[in-house]
């Protein structure tokens, strides 16, 4: 995936995947950008190609180009101006986090839980896809509307987190991923460890639709029945939160 600008005009010529696989179209298409401006190959400064162009590049809709043109603007990469268009302003970008500090200790336990997660839930997450019958969907489908209606509370979403994970260990049916996940309890949710004083509340929200946007294009996979699909969406979901809260650790 590269890409190169064509001087002639001052717009890129943008090397991408078109998006046909399951999962959220726009998240496809936001990661693909974020790794061309990250890695440099859209400058700071450039502007993005117009909407049109993005959607042939990428084969899919306007409203999937706004959604992940929005994704790239909540993360602090790229701005819009009306009769300008979408500029790229960071290659570096600025990550929503759950708490303002934590605890060494309590950072330490949720790695080590993030870490058997990362091991376990992709495999469970493949499982589901290849296993799930119609109520397995219908469970599914209202966990992540649970989550959805949780966020837009306002509130910190640690049940609803958990219970959709939990719908999707019940629907590899087999009992011990499930057994498992009951034993973890709602500690499985890294927010769930984190004392008041510690939340970021002006960042929750931006967080918490990140995570929403993650559990969508999980949800796709499964219920498109695409096992490898649904392993990495789980995997990358699971990995970007072990890398934030190692930052934590870091510093």
């Amino acid at each position: 995936m590269t890409g190169k600008s064509d001087v002639t005009n001052g717009l890129w010529a943008l090397n991408v995947q078109s998006v046909s696989r399951p999962g959220s179209l726009s998240i496809h298409v936001a990661d693909q950008l974020e790794a061309l401006i990250v890695n440099g190959e859209i400058p700071v400064g450039e502007k993005l190609p117009t909407e049109s162009g993005l959607c042939d590049s990428f084969g899919v809709s306007r409203t999937v180009i706004r959604e992940a043109i929005t994704h790239l603007k909540s993360l602090g990469l790229v701005a819009t101006r009306r009769g300008v268009g979408t500029t790229v302003l960071r290659n570096t970008a600025l990550e929503a986090m759950p708490a303002n500090r934590i605890c060494p200790t309590t950072v330490e336990d949720i790695l080590h839980v993030l870490e058997l997660r990362l091991n376990l839930e992709p495999a469970a997450a493949e499982l589901a896809a290849l296993r799930h019958n119609d109520e397995d969907r219908r469970i599914l489908r209202d966990r992540h509307e649970a989550f959805i209606r949780a966020r837009a509370e306002h509130s910190q979403a640690r049940t609803e987190d958990y219970e959709f994970h939990h719908a999707i260990a019940s629907a590899t049916h087999n009992p011990f991923f499930k057994s498992l996940y009951e034993q973890l309890s709602q500690s499985v949710i890294p927010r769930a460890k984190l004392m008041s004083i510690e939340i970021n509340t002006s960042a929750t929200d931006k967080y918490l639709s990140r995570v929403e946007d993650e559990h969508a294009a999980i949800l796709d996979a499964i219920l498109a029945r695409d096992g490898e699909a649904a392993r990495t969406m789980m995997h990358q979901h699971l990995n970007r939160a072990w890398h934030m809260y190692a930052k934590f650790q870091e510093s």
